[in-house]
């Protein structure tokens, strides 16, 4: 398989995923939401600790 056959299933499981369980992608999101501001969280944080 090439890149765009892979990127092309892909796209299909992503949509067929959401269609067959909402509840769980919308899980999904919100955690991988929640783990992109704790990361920035603590990014911020160690740059706020660095001497001027």
């Amino acid at each position: 398989m090439n890149k765009k056959h892979m990127k092309i299933a892909g796209i299909a499981f992503g949509v067929w995923y959401v269609i067959s369980r909402p509840e769980g992608a919308a899980s999904l999101v919100n955690n991988a939401l929640s783990g992109l501001g704790s990361a920035a969280e603590s990014l911020s944080q160690f740059m706020s600790a660095l001497p001027s």
